[in-house]
């Protein structure tokens, strides 16, 4: 009998030695990985976080496959129409990812997530000088311009209905704007009100746009794709 408990004694001694390692492993390549990701992609990052599922991680890396990479980017710059969009948060879901052979980043098969645009920095991507804020509605927005007509300043607010057009851009179109019986109101305001935003680069290779909603927050994306690359 004692025997046997040494025996457990020891064995219960070189799993917590081997969890302990496996954590400090993971979190070194987490840490690596953030770091490949801030360097690549063209893109100005905030802040990124990794997180890599599944244990034991030291099995998963011998394999060079990692079962899920959870990545979180905060304050990302993109490329739109030439310019430069901000998004507020960019949450990704990778699943089975192929690790390279100098471990210095991956492909995943495929991927998932989300993105957020708050209606701050679209009514800077609006580049016409309106203020974007919510509609009330999932897909509203409410955008407010002001015109010049007759000698007399104009400012109008119109619910707008927000889509993502051609895979990758953000388009606002008022649904009704009030002309008020004078004429070239509702053209002058439309030039305004509506607008697109195609996002270019920035994105990491393999993740597009897929959906768009709005609410309180602002405006929100969902993001897929297949072979999506991660670091390298």
């Amino acid at each position: 009998m004692r025997v046997i408990r040494v025996l457990l004694v020891v064995g219960l001694v070189l799993a917590g030695l081997f969890t302990a390692a496996d954590r400090l492993a993971v979190g070194y390549a987490e840490d690596e990985l953030a770091a490949k990701v801030r360097a690549g992609g063209g893109s100005s990052i905030g802040s990124t976080e990794v997180d890599i599922a599944g244990f034991p991680f030291l099995t998963q890396v011998m394999d060079r496959r990692l079962e899920r990479v959870d990545v979180r980017l905060d304050d990302v710059t993109v490329a739109a129409d030439g310019r430069r969009m901000r998004i507020a948060r960019l949450d990704a879901a990778l699943h089975d990812v192929a690790v390279d052979d100098d471990y210095s980043g991956g492909t995943a098969r495929r991927a998932d997530g989300s993105a957020l645009v708050t209606y701050e920095d679209l009514t800077r991507a609006s580049q016409s000088g309106v203020t974007v804020a919510y509609g009330g509605a999932p897909g509203k927005v409410k955008v407010t311009a002001s015109i010049e007509i007759l000698g007399r300043t104009l400012t109008r607010s119109v619910i707008s209905t927000v889509t993502l057009v051609d895979g990758g851009t953000v388009r606002v179109r008022a649904d009704e704007v009030p002309g008020e019986g004078i004429p070239g109101v509702e053209d002058l305001v439309r030039r305004k009100t509506d607008f697109d935003r195609k996002l270019g680069g920035g994105l990491p290779a393999g993740l597009a746009l897929s959906g768009l909603t709005s609410d309180a927050s602002g405006v929100r994306l969902t993001l897929g794709g297949s072979d999506v690359a991660l670091g390298g």
